[in-house]
């Protein structure tokens, strides 16, 4: 064989081997992935230089992130019973009657966690502050109720419970028309999300001493002051019933016992009015009062997370 036909036949082996390697890049990746001394084997082969060691490419593609874990839920769910309703100090301006017994021993039959919210939070006084947010309402939402209502809303979710919170500031324009306009929010989500099982309208109180000064409410909790909380419940009245306020009460109640178990005194007297605060929009709609006009914004933020804990007790029904 000839000098020039050898080296031709040497030229077209070389070719050939060059394009069996490239289909063979080209199709084992499809077979699985190639290891890095195969790999670098096929681009000497192909190419004559081995690869340069270098770091990893960064991946371009965007990733969202991994679902949030949700905690264990409690096993054991609470138990109210007769014997708690001494311990509860009640407030009552309502002409109805009420038997405290029996609706601290009405079973609550819900699951808050899920797929989908279960808890609504909205401010009908959204504007109301503290004493230190300058003022004693303000629309800066980092001061007023919606700070609260974030707070409460974080650590509900930081524990698997999916919440809403609607931060409008249904008293900005009007104050005497902000329940109306609060209306109009909590009916339109029950509406859009009917598996929402609890709602809960919080606000800040106001006490004056007889100078006319803002005077706060406080419990020590854990060796912190904390703002105390009121739960304000309506049985509504003649022009204004609300048919639902048995189940309001016997939520409320719960919340009340729960709460004083996990820290005593942190609940002001429940308070039962002739009213009806939209509670007829839904069984599980509360009304609480994050302190007063003269607790601080920190008092109520850490009254916030007491409230969540109770929440969390209650996030699995009672017995």
């Amino acid at each position: 064989m000839g000098p020039e036909r050898k080296s031709l036949r040497v030229g077209a082996a070389a070719i050939l081997g060059a394009v069996v390697l490239r289909l063979a890049g080209n199709l084992l990746p499809q077979m699985g992935r190639i290891g890095p001394g195969l790999a670098s084997w096929l681009l000497y082969a192909e190419t004559g230089r081995w690869p340069k060691a270098s770091a990893a490419p960064k991946s371009t593609e965007t990733t969202q992130a991994p679902e949030p874990t949700v905690p264990t839920q409690p096993l054991a769910k609470p138990c109210f019973s007769a014997s708690d309703a001494p311990s509860i100090q009640l407030h009552q301006t309502a002409a109805a009657q009420v038997d405290l017994e029996e609706l601290l021993e009405k079973p609550l039959d819900w699951s808050l966690y899920g797929q989908d919210p279960k808890v609504l939070i909205v401010h009908t006084h959204a504007c109301e502050s503290y004493l230190d947010s300058g003022g004693y309402r303000t629309e800066d939402t980092s001061q007023n109720m919606v700070s609260i209502g974030e707070a409460l809303a974080k650590q509900l979710e930081a524990r698997g419970i999916g919440v809403i919170h609607d931060k409008t500031l249904h008293d900005r324009d009007s104050y005497d028309g902000s329940y109306d306009a609060a209306r109009q929010t909590v009916s339109r989500w029950l509406a859009e999300c009917p598996e929402i099982c609890l709602v809960l309208d919080l606000h800040r109180d106001a006490i004056e001493d007889k100078n006319g000064n803002q005077l706060g409410a406080t419990a020590q909790v854990d060796g912190s002051r904390a703002a105390q909380l009121m739960l304000v419940l309506g049985t509504g009245y003649a022009w204004q019933e609300n048919p639902q306020w048995k189940e309001n009460v016997a939520l409320g109640l719960k919340l009340y016992v729960q709460l004083e178990r996990q820290a005593p005194g942190i609940c002001r007297p429940f308070c039962l009015r002739n009213s009806r605060y939209n509670q007829d929009l839904s069984p599980g709609m509360l009304l609480i009062e994050v302190g007063t006009a003269g607790n601080t914004h920190a008092e109520a933020l850490l009254s916030a997370d007491i409230l969540a804990d109770a929440i969390c007790a209650l996030s699995n029904g009672t017995e």
